[in-house]
């Protein structure tokens, strides 16, 4: 017989993009088995953005011609028509950044911080990245989006292809294209569902997981298995007298940039000096894998944590860092985090992808996974005081600022005071 756990994350097996109504019909369908629980819970919404593009392509124009399907990547400036000199810009050194200079970048894969904040400081006009695996035999092509973090640097219009015609473009030796982005922007909603187990005092535990997934994945990996563990912790809690306050927060938006979690910390700040400890689960239940857990906190935790996964027999690798999920925000607002995940081995199961589906998890490693967690809880949630020193190094301060790009803002302002 299958487990209530289980069974929900068959109910979530489906596209939840951020700020979608499907988002918000996942949303709903874990409201509805946390009242059959017998739990009470409130969704409060928050904003986010969404394109409507009545136009995009990426032409070839020289030495050869043809039209590749693009994306349009969301909050990028708009152009009719933007002819320029290609240049591969194959990685953020001196040399590509001179040649890059007036021309359109074709970036390697992902648009990260560090490289558009490189294409912008060196002048190029437009860019091109692309998605997938050569070795597929299918790619999807996904949509991007040029997130606030990077708009601070600049803005230039953009398009997203697939990998196989990048490759074509560099191997055929594109010289000269033509972009073009048509969109409008506006403002949705996206989601975060709450639930209190218990309200005991003031200190209080909150345990996150976001629900939504990227385009063109069902998300049973990333991050329905976390969604559901969190389900797994309503179910075995509910009944148990806590010493401290437990709160559960399921978040949307994650895969747009930890946008759910950004925005219960902004409109929560009240409650960030009560908050001891933030417990966030992200991909669990893998049938192949390693388990892990990343805390951004005190080196205490890390020790307690690695002397409790031996007192459980339960093989965990721990470590002292900072997780790219719901548990940052958090941690840069002063609570210290620990983020549980069971990573898959290579070749055994992938994220962001068509790929991310059920066959590759398992129901038994899911719930050892929860169970473990539930413990973890549970102990702190008794605890006479919360152990866990309520600061965040500045090792852990340092590696956040590097993860929202703040080193290079700075440095940035510093370049533009000199």
């Amino acid at each position: 017989m299958e487990s209530k756990e289980y069974k929900l994350l068959e109910k979530l097996y489906f596209e939840r993009i951020g700020g979608t109504d499907k988002e918000l019909e996942a949303c709903h369908i874990i409201q509805d088995e946390l009242k059959q629980l017998g739990l009470e819970s409130y969704i409060e919404d928050f904003d986010v953005v969404t394109n409507h593009v009545s136009k995009v392509s990426l032409e070839v124009l020289k030495p050869y011609q043809k039209t590749y399907e693009a994306t349009a990547y969301m909050g990028c400036v708009n152009t009719q028509g933007l002819v320029g000199e290609l240049c591969y810009f194959e990685s953020d050194n001196a040399v590509s950044k001179k040649q890059v200079c007036g021309k359109i970048a074709l970036v390697n894969g992902y648009l990260g911080m560090k490289t558009f904040k490189a294409i912008t400081e060196a002048k190029a006009v437009g860019f091109i990245t692309y998605n997938g695996n050569i070795d597929r035999e299918e790619n999807d092509l996904d949509p991007r989006e040029l997130r606030e973090s990077l708009q601070e640097f600049g803005n230039l219009p953009g398009v997203n292809i697939r990998v196989e015609d990048a490759m074509e473009m560099v191997a055929k030796g594109a010289s000269e294209v033509r972009i073009v982005v048509e969109q409008t922007i506006e403002k949705v909603s996206s989601h975060n569902l709450i639930c209190d187990i218990t309200k005991e005092s003031e200190d209080m535990i909150v345990c996150t997981a976001h629900y939504d997934s990227v385009p063109h994945s069902k998300g049973a990996y990333d991050n329905a298995t976390g969604s559901v563990c969190l389900y797994g912790l309503a179910k075995e809690l509910k009944d148990k007298k806590l010493a401290h306050n437990l709160r559960l927060i399921w978040c949307g938006s994650e895969e747009r940039g930890l946008l759910g979690s950004k925005a219960y910390v902004a409109a929560h700040q009240e409650e960030m000096e009560n908050i001891k400890l933030c417990v966030n689960v992200d991909m669990i239940g893998s049938i192949m894998g390693r388990r892990i857990a990343v805390c951004t906190s005190d080196m205490s935790l890390v020790h307690y944590m690695d002397y409790f996964g031996k007192i459980k027999g339960f093989p965990i690798e721990v470590s002292q860092g900072v997780y790219s999920s719901d548990s940052t925000p958090f941690a840069d607002n002063g609570v210290p985090a620990v983020s549980f995940a069971r990573i898959t081995s290579p070749g055994t199961g992938e994220i962001h992808s068509r790929y991310d589906v059920m066959e590759h998890l398992s129901e038994s490693m899911l719930l050892q996974d929860t169970s473990f967690i539930c413990e973890f809880v549970s102990e702190m949630a008794n605890s006479f005081v919360i152990p866990i020193p309520k600061e965040i190094p500045d090792n852990m301060k340092e590696e956040i600022d590097k993860y929202y790009g703040r080193d290079l803002k700075k440095k940035e302002e510093e370049d533009k005071k000199a």
